[in-house]
């Protein structure tokens, strides 16, 4: 029971601080990469939920190098923006942006839980329930669990597809439920982020500690992999179909042969796992908890986790160094490892280490690691160019809904995003974009010589001290 009890005021606390300015507009870190995942929800709400044919805001050929002029957006199986669509068109006394954080939210809550069971099945009630803490409070957590990306939903349905696959090798009798609800979670893990597949290592690590060449019984597992992979091999053909609507990817395996160079280790060891999200001072928790004996039960498989982050730094090189948001996936390992160094802390014995000296250490080291990762991740949140919010909703009032609009913003969608119209998130080729159906210009960049250029031969529809609407249907003469 107080188990229980603590559990639940660890999600009660980790929703109340991931509700912080759970309303702003889009426009806090990486809004690009939001703004095109809401804007896929927001098209299905307006156009349909056909979710084999996904479309953003976007018809340039900034992603994908090719001319999309039907604005596809070919990434991860719009599952999760089928959720968030679906929710705000059902209950839409919340706007779009917050239902995509709170459904962002939810994810995350299922995944502490998912966790904190992981965990107490291999170690004990104590470690999990500090892994589940953990994971509520760390502010790099924090703010990546309510974004609208795909992330949380896919940290979710790993964690989910590593409860049920310890669920199916743990019981001596295979049970149907585990079985489904294990390929389930594969499946959805696999369409969200490929990358998710690195996480079967730690699985097969059990796999061939409970059964080793007992091949009938692995053939269980294989079929498991086979069905969960099924889908996302079919979704992949079927975003062959659509090149202009796939984003260039190339350069997220090993761009600029950045792996294993020295500013690979900085950018991931250093600035991403010492600074950003465990403030330095969560690395003492983080190096006891590597070094503490496992117990017979859990064996290497908490190793083999980590072993499959480090595999998937390794492989996902260029995206992982160049984006943060990639690291969320290490996130629950971060936390177990936290856990166990918490945990040696507390409960290591008298005769050793002085009892207060261990207690104030875990309380100096908690508190600093989540003050000073809280320093650096607090900017996260910021409204980084408010203008582009206010020029968007000013665009959105005076402009046609169907209007075609160009919104320049050095290929960044987050401007485009704001006017709630499609387009094109870059200027230059503007003779080129009125051909193909743009009817307004809107720029927040007034000293744009393009803007210049613009106002001498087209109509303005409003001037500011702080943007620019320029109507592309009507040539105006200048005296």
């Amino acid at each position: 029971m107080k188990k229980k009890i603590l559990l639940f005021g660890i999600i009660i606390l980790a929703f109340l601080i991931r509700l912080y300015r759970i309303n702003f507009p889009l426009a806090d870190w990486h809004s690009w990469r939001q703004a095109d995942t809401a804007a896929v929800s927001r098209n299905f709400v307006k156009y349909g939920f056909d979710l084999l044919h996904p479309r953003f805001d976007d018809l340039s050929n900034v992603a994908s190098g090719k001319e999309n002029p039907q604005g596809y957006r070919f990434v991860e199986f719009p599952i999760y923006n089928a959720i968030h669509g679906l929710l705000y068109k059902l209950f839409p006394f919340w706007s779009l942006e917050v239902w995509g954080r709170l459904v962002s939210v939810l994810f995350s809550l299922i995944s502490l839980v998912f966790l904190f069971l992981i965990v107490e099945h291999f170690s004990n009630t104590q470690i999990a329930l500090l892994s589940a803490f953990f994971f509520a409070v760390l502010p790099f957590n924090i703010y990546y669990s309510r974004v609208i990306l795909p992330e949380p939903m896919m940290v979710m349905t790993s964690l989910g597809m590593i409860y049920f696959s310890i669920k199916t090798l743990e019981n001596c009798e295979l049970r149907i439920a585990d079985l489904i609800l294990n390929i389930i979670f594969g499946i959805m893990s696999f369409l969200l982020k490929p990358y998710s597949l690195v996480l079967l290592l730690p699985i097969f690590y059990l796999a061939w500690k409970k059964w080793k060449f007992n091949y009938l019984k692995w053939g269980v597992l294989v079929f498991c992999c086979l069905m969960a992979l099924l889908p996302f091999i079919a979704w992949r053909w079927w975003m062959s179909r659509y090149p202009e609507g796939i984003p260039a990817y190339n350069w997220l395996f090993n761009e600029g042969g950045i792996r294993f160079k020295g500013a690979w280790f900085y950018w991931l060891f250093a600035d991403r796992l010492g600074r950003l999200i465990l403030g330095y001072w969560g690395l003492p928790l983080f190096v006891f908890g590597l070094i503490l004996e496992p117990s017979k039960k859990e064996g290497l498989f908490f190793y083999n986790w980590l072993g499959a982050i480090f595999a998937y730094f390794a492989i996902i090189a260029g995206g992982n160094v160049k984006h943060d948001y990639y690291q969320v996936i290490a996130v629950p390992i971060i936390c177990v490892f936290l856990a166990k160094g918490a945990y040696f802390l507390l409960t290591v014995p008298s005769k050793y280490f002085s009892r207060l000296t261990c207690y104030l250490l875990f309380f100096i080291c908690c508190l600093f690691m989540l003050a000073f990762s809280w320093y650096y991740v607090r900017d996260f949140f910021n409204i980084n160019n408010p203008v582009i919010v206010e020029a968007g909703r000013t665009a959105d009032k005076l402009l046609p809904k169907e209007a075609k609009i160009i919104a320049p913003y050095g290929g960044d969608t987050s401007f485009l995003y704001q006017t709630n119209r499609k387009g094109w998130s870059i200027g230059i080729e503007i003779e080129k974009f009125i051909k193909q159906g743009a009817e307004y210009y809107v720029n927040v960049n007034i000293d744009d010589p393009e803007v210049k250029w613009l106002e001498e031969k087209y109509c303005l529809t409003q001037k500011t001290s702080q943007w620019v609407i320029i109507d592309l249907k009507r040539y105006c003469e200048r005296k």
